[in-house]
């Protein structure tokens, strides 16, 4: 990778000098990726409620894959316009999109209305996760972001967590269209924190948009994520309309890469990817999203069927993965800030993701609940002391001014790589089932509920039991290898200090 010296070594200058102010603003910030990071997960629990008034319950999944496609597909967008003509504006830009879209989602008088407008908010919501964290990167310098980040890191996963319950609870309390409509006093907020404590560092560069470049790449995100939930939608992942989807994606994939190599500013620039440490490190963030995003639903299903735990039970066991993500984040964050390094905490982290789901691949369903529990803090202790580590590692690689373009880069390498595992336990899901033995007296196991397996006696079962306990060692196993591949790719790191590039980058010891 060709690197800007000059901007390599002067001195850091942040962006809101006074830091109390600098907090105020950041505090914004964080108020802003919650935001973004809630909707994503609040409207699942109202979405019963929503096809109940508007029908067309085929469509039911739409509702929550819309926002997920659109989001997805203009993260480069946004990061790389935040490199041309500053971040502010761009933010501000994305905030407002995310109101219109809330507030659009709230008045909806369709299913179809509403699918629209989940779409309009994703293109809000994607501009907000990418320019917040780009935004961090300008408010503290490279020593002091990790501390910073991993607050922003609880406030996903916080999100994360508090979505389905808030969303149950408001659509109870005050209708489901309250779940939207409650962004817009926050949004606004957020708007004038943004607009009064945020200057617009305006970069010295002619801006000159790729749009041939954010087309196409767009679209060849939008066809990954929507062939990862095929599934869903067309019955299969290899469904002949699932197949032209990826094939689409592939060949806009790849003439993407020919209109980058012409573009005077492409959407990422292909010199960022060439860049071992920023290639190795969207491996390891990939991988780091389909074990962290990508196993939270099944890990809940698999304590409802092999374990016959209710659905609250089974809710209980998220409290060791969530206690396990806050100590490992704010650990990591302060010790990343101390020491400058950043690559041992990959290590670890995708070391005990790797650890926890081979244990659970060979222990099926023998292991005691309490072993189980401690297995799951130690996967919540390394989703939070890797989480980071890609942002921050990757904005450390970039030259100054690619820093939006490599952060959204790396924001949408780690959600496509929670949107295709989740699609790939869902096929060995489906298919242990499908080969699974009938269980005697209650027919396919693949018809039977969690509820309706507690409801079984006997054989019957043992049998249901067993079924699920082998489907979920195939999907654990998988897991350990995606983790095992992530852990190979951050051994493969240099041990690059923060604060330097990794081009000519001062290292420490690893």
């Amino acid at each position: 990778m060709t690197t800007n010296s000059s901007s390599a070594h002067q001195p850091f200058i942040s962006l809101v000098e006074h830091p109390r102010l600098r907090i105020l603003a950041f505090l914004f910030l964080l108020m802003a990726m919650f935001l973004a990071t809630l909707d994503n997960q609040i409207v699942s629990t109202a979405l019963p409620t929503i096809v109940g008034e508007f029908g067309a319950v085929e469509r039911f999944g739409w509702v929550a894959s819309a926002y997920l496609l659109a989001s997805c597909a203009v993260m480069p967008l946004y990061g790389k316009l935040g490199d041309l003509i500053g971040r502010k504006y761009v933010l501000m830009t994305a905030i407002a999109i995310f109101l219109i879209g809330s507030l659009t989602c709230g008045l909806a008088i369709s299913m179809n209305t509403l699918i629209a407008a989940r779409v309009l908010q994703g293109l809000g919501g994607g501009g907000l996760m990418v320019s917040i964290f780009a935004l961090n990167a300008d408010l503290f310098p490279p020593r002091e972001l990790p501390k910073y980040q991993s607050y922003a890191s609880l406030v996903i996963m916080t999100s994360g967590a508090l979505g389905p319950l808030l969303g149950g609870t408001m659509t109870a309390a005050f209708g489901w269209r309250s779940i939207f409509l409650i962004n817009l006093p926050l949004a606004l907020i957020v708007l004038c924190g943004v607009f009064f404590l945020l200057p617009n560092r305006k970069p010295n560069r002619q801006p000159k948009i790729d749009f041939a470049g954010a087309i196409l790449l767009a679209v060849s995100v939008t066809g990954i994520v929507l062939w990862s939930d095929s599934s869903e939608i067309f019955g299969s992942l290899f469904a002949t309309p699932s197949l032209g989807v990826i094939a689409i994606a592939l060949v806009c994939g790849m003439a993407w890469v020919l209109a980058e190599r012409r573009a005077p500013e492409p959407i990422i620039p292909l010199t960022l990817l060439a860049n071992k440490t920023v290639a190795l490190l969207i491996v390891v963030s990939v991988t780091s999203g389909a074990v962290a995003i990508g196993m939270v639903n099944y890990l809940a299903l698999y304590l409802q069927t092999v374990y016959g735990l209710s659905p609250t039970s089974a809710g209980l066991f998220f409290i060791p993965i969530t206690t396990g993500i806050v100590v490992g984040s704010l650990s990591s964050g302060r010790l990343m800030s101390i020491t400058g390094r950043y690559k041992p905490y990959a290590i670890i982290g995708l070391a005990f993701s790797t650890t926890c789901f081979t244990l659970l691949a060979l222990l099926g369903n023998g292991a005691p609940l309490a072993v189980v529990a401690v297995l799951l803090a130690i996967q919540g202790i390394g989703v939070g002391l890797g989480q980071q580590v890609p942002v921050l590692g990757v904005q450390n690689a970039a030259r100054a001014g690619d820093v939006g373009a490599a952060t959204g880069a790396v924001t949408l390498s780690r959600m496509i790589g929670a949107a295709t595992a989740i699609s790939i336990y869902g096929a060995l899901l489906a298919h242990g089932l499908d080969t699974a033995p009938a269980v005697p007296g209650a027919g396919p196991l693949a018809d039977l509920t969690p509820t309706a397996i507690d409801d079984l006696a006997g054989q019957a079962h043992q049998v249901a039991i067993a079924g699920y306990s082998e489907t979920f060692t195939m999907i654990f196993a998988f897991a350990a290898f995606v983790a095992f591949t992530g852990l190979a790719a951050a051994l493969s790191l240099k041990p690059v200090a923060l604060g330097s590039r990794s081009s000519g980058a001062a290292k420490v010891p690893a």
